[in-house]
């Protein structure tokens, strides 16, 4: 591509406040290409950053006035290549991954990027953009190869911004033993990683999916992503149907994608003796809960970050071919010059957005 020496970014200024910028195009290193960025969907993470800073950490602290770009889950067209770099070519569309750890701490060869030793530590070779290096809402970024996917061509750039959310349904699905087959799975929580933790669950053969929430609605796009049944907590006992439903000794996994502390709570007496809970939601807190339930009954507990273990690869498997319904959460679009119209849509979920999308045009 012809590539312009700067790009318009958008930055972080004291919190909830971002401003357009220029910025240089940043050159891709070696295994690293340059993405020029096509789409990226708004995180409800981003959300967190834009008012709390947390998680991103840039320079060892909080993001704010720090000239950094937030937004993480984007895809675009490959526009150049780094050193050494003949595993993708100019033009090809891909999809990311948030993380690429440092390749060389004892987590990172174990296959636990998301969780590297060296986090934030871009010197190290890691990057977790939108996180701790440049990420999304800005015109170019750079990617490791690792975080690349490929695009398939009858996809729009839309469908592809939610391989990531997918991702991180499917890798919490992956940490709980991934072979979900037959087995009954219950998922916390619709928003949009919940949403897509129902459809990937089915798709993966999970039997009963059960997906509880307190909004109609959203309950019924889970219904149409795949979900047996739905369960709208606001007006009935949660922990009671679920039970109900399982013949009553509770469901083999729960993926907890809300978030609440009563939510957390209830998924500890969802779970059958010797079942796995997934922490998917960052809580705004400490939670109490009944450990004591989990100990007595040989309950484990996973916490998950991101979208590990390649896991986005899996997703774009199961969306490519077909096997969910991905864009039932895609609600709104902005152009990029309409950002901050778009972060306020997806803050306020102002006509009830789910998953709003910034375009480059």
């Amino acid at each position: 591509m012809n590539l312009p020496e700067t790009m318009r970014a958008w930055v972080l200024g004291d919190p909830d406040e971002i401003r357009l910028t220029t910025k240089p195009v940043p050159p891709p290193g070696r295994a690293e290409v340059l993405v020029r960025i096509d789409a990226v969907a708004i995180c409800a993470t981003d959300l967190e950053i834009l008012h709390y800073g947390s998680p991103a950490r840039i320079e060892g602290g909080l993001p704010f006035n720090k000239n950094f770009t937030f937004g993480h889950e984007y895809m675009g067209t490959v526009a150049a290549l780094g050193a050494g770099v003949d595993e993708y070519r100019v033009g090809e569309r891909v999809t990311v991954e948030i993380h690429a750890g440092c390749g060389q701490c004892k987590r990172c060869r174990q296959g636990m990027y998301t969780s590297c030793l060296n986090y934030g530590r871009p010197e190290k070779g890691h990057r977790a953009n939108g996180f701790t290096t440049d990420g999304g809402f800005a015109e170019f970024a750079v990617n490791n190869i690792n975080t690349l996917v490929r695009v398939p061509d009858a996809m729009s750039d839309a469908e592809a911004t939610l391989v990531v959310t997918a991702g991180t349904s499917m890798y919490g699905l992956t940490e709980l033993g991934g072979l979900v087959a037959g087995e009954s799975v219950v998922v916390t929580g619709p928003g949009p990683i919940g949403l897509l933790a129902a459809g990937v669950a089915k798709a993966l053969g999970a039997s009963p999916v059960i997906l509880t929430g307190t909004r109609d609605n959203r309950l019924a796009i889970g219904t149409k992503l795949g979900a047996d049944h739905v369960i709208n907590s606001k007006t009935t006992d949660a922990v009671a149907e679920v039970l109900r439903l399982t013949g009553g000794i509770g469901a083999d996994y729960v993926v907890e994608c809300a978030g609440t502390p009563a939510a957390l709570d209830e998924a500890v007496h969802m779970v059958n003796r010797g079942g796995k809970i997934c922490l998917a939601a960052f809580p705004h807190g400490r939670v109490d809960m009944d450990v004591a339930h989990l100990v007595r009954n040989n309950v484990s507990l996973f916490g998950i970050r991101g979208e590990g273990r390649c896991a986005t690869h899996r997703a774009m498997a199961l969306m490519a071919s077909k096997r969910f319904d991905a864009t039932l959460i895609h609600t709104h679009s902005f152009p990029f010059d309409e950002l901050e119209t778009g972060l306020r849509y997806a803050r306020d979920r102002v006509d009830d957005a789910i998953k709003v999308v910034v375009t480059r045009t």
